[in-house]
């Protein structure tokens, strides 16, 4: 699955005229907008490597080949670290690649787009989307997920969830015994989300410092993804995950009535998955199509019934208070995390706050 494109549409056999370009355009589009349906029609496809679950996305391309019949969605459903070496190996090479490169890895996506490899876009959809998400007309931020907590529910009573961070240090400062084993977490040294998390968290609070050392103390399992945390915490094995995508613990919840999910009062990080247009896309117009998509009302409300929370305000959708949320901001200051010296200063501090827990 991680190395081939998934077709999860398939051609109708529609032929270009079958339905009037202009009767297809969205309402408020500019009419030069017929001309890029024109090209996409031609281009016949677009190439997507992302690490949204397939299953997220099926209501959204059945949606999309329904306003555009004719073009063909091809997915790759790849980890962060993978597609970015991918990506850049095949652009390098002068290989097909993707079209439209979509990632929750929001600083990866940040240095892909500021080392040459996005295209410009002034999408139509623009002025709906929040300052915060776009940068240089080339990153667009597609979702706004929180970074959650989720717990045991047989292990953690309710009266019990700690609804901040400072309360979730002082139960596991309480007790450490009791939860030896029992917390996981990402592993930043191998995680690029739980690396990016975890800065963005030291960079909201100094006392972040104080609640990792909590955390050590219970020598906590580390996961390189959000899946065998969810699992693990599910089936008993540890009673807490800290820092996990709230989008996947929210739909696993959905249908286990074992896990509990809690957006932590004091703040609540939301990341964005960053989409934008390969600089050398084979069928460019088919992407700036499908990201318009992404990026619609329409398109948006479709993310909305999943677990995929919209960017857009004016779309109805479950959203944490102003005050509670602190969103990642697209842009530039998220190369600062992924200079050399600065990531190894981290980690050397990461590996001694394990190992100073370790012996306690």
């Amino acid at each position: 699955m991680a190395h081939i494109f998934l077709r999860i549409a398939l051609l109708t056999g529609l032929v270009a005229s079958a339905v009037p370009a202009v009767a297809q355009r969205p309402t408020g589009y500019p009419r030069s907008y017929d001309q890029l349906i024109s090209d996409a029609r031609a281009e016949r496809q677009v190439r997507i490597y992302g690490n949204a679950d397939r299953a997220e996305l099926l209501p959204v391309v059945a949606a999309f080949r329904k306003r555009y019949p004719g073009v063909t969605v091809l997915y790759a459903d790849l980890g962060s670290t993978e597609m970015y070496r991918r990506f850049v190996n095949e652009t390098r090479a002068h290989r097909m690649s993707a079209d439209l490169v979509w990632s929750s890895a929001m600083d990866l996506q940040v240095k892909l787009i500021n080392d040459g490899f996005a295209q410009g876009y002034a999408s139509p959809e623009k002025p709906a989307l929040p300052p915060v998400s776009v940068w240089k007309n080339m990153g667009f931020g597609v979702t706004a997920e929180p970074i959650g907590m989720v717990y045991n529910k047989r292990l953690i009573p309710a009266a019990r969830v700690p609804r901040t961070h400072a309360a979730l240090e002082a139960m596991l400062r309480q007790n450490p015994r009791a939860f030896n084993g029992k917390v996981t977490t990402f592993d930043p040294a191998r995680s690029n989300v739980g690396y990016l998390y975890l800065t963005q968290d030291m960079a909201t609070t100094r006392d972040t410092r104080s609640l990792l050392e909590a955390i050590a103390a219970t020598r906590p399992v580390l996961s390189l993804t959000t899946e065998p945390m969810l699992r693990g915490v599910t089936e008993g094995r540890q009673a807490i995950a800290y820092n996990v995508i709230g989008s996947y613990a929210l739909e696993r919840a959905r249908t286990d009535s074992r896990l509990g999910v809690a957006f932590l009062q004091d703040y609540t990080l939301v990341t964005s998955r960053i989409a934008f247009i390969a600089r050398e896309a084979a069928h460019p117009a088919a992407a700036k199509l499908f990201l318009d998509f992404l990026l619609s009302r329409e398109g948006q409300s479709l993310l909305a019934k999943r677990s995929l929370w919209p960017v857009r305000t004016d779309v109805p959708a479950r959203r944490l208070p102003a005050v509670q949320a602190r969103p990642i901001r697209v842009g530039p200051q998220l190369l600062v995390n992924l200079d050399r010296v600065k990531r190894q200063r981290f980690l050397r501090d990461w590996t001694a706050i394990l190992a100073t827990g370790a012996q306690q």
